[in-house]
């Protein structure tokens, strides 16, 4: 779920508002305004559980993109993924959905995923990939999550997108585990029990 109608504090609400004049009156401070998000806005635990600068960054860069197409969008998030630290990559990860930049989002999601950081591997398996990963790059995706330790419960349209061949390649997972005396995590555990 993309966080862009989530409401903070109202302290919060108010400094973010301030940030997003600034970037709807000029989009080109959009990464200005995005690496200041934390320091104006605040951090920690916000509604809903999402960290209240993934709020703020969401909101950001949907309120610099609001009329810039698809294609503008992309773009500018594309810049904003490959400057940014991890939270602000995480954030543009966020904010695809919202975007609506279709599978032009597809790059940032494999990069992503081809990381080791759980919270981009996480950030990465919303509803952008269900909707527009290809069914290969997918899978390895959700076999990310169970190699970094990210719940499934993060894999948007799990049982929509799930197939004969992700279970295939999660027994082949679970097997490897097992054959070298490790334990298999649990949430590989839950799927292979579900297994036609």
């Amino acid at each position: 779920m993309t966080p862009v109608r989530t409401t903070l504090d109202p302290a919060a609400e108010e400094r973010l508002a301030g940030l997003e004049e600034e970037v709807r009156a000029d989009p080109g401070t959009v990464a200005r305004a995005f690496a200041r998000a934390a320091r104006v806005v605040g951090r920690g635990p916000g509604p809903d559980g999402l960290p209240v600068q993934d709020v703020a960054r969401v909101r950001l860069l949907v309120a610099a993109t609001r009329g810039a197409g698809p294609d503008g969008a992309a773009a500018v998030a594309a810049e904003l993924y490959r400057t940014g630290d991890a939270d602000e990559r995480r954030a543009v990860l966020l904010a695809l959905e919202a975007l609506d930049v279709g599978d032009r989002a597809v790059p940032l999601l494999l990069d992503a995923l081809r990381t080791n950081d759980s919270r981009l591997v996480a950030a990465a398996m919303g509803p952008s990939a269900a909707a527009h990963l290809p069914a290969d790059a997918w899978r390895h995706g959700v076999l990310k999550c169970l190699f970094t330790g990210v719940p499934l419960a993060v894999v948007a349209d799990l049982t929509a997108r799930r197939d004969a061949e992700l279970d295939r390649m999660v027994a082949a997972y679970a097997a490897e585990r097992r054959a070298a005396g490790r334990d298999v995590p649990d949430d590989a555990l839950a799927l292979l029990a579900t297994t036609p």
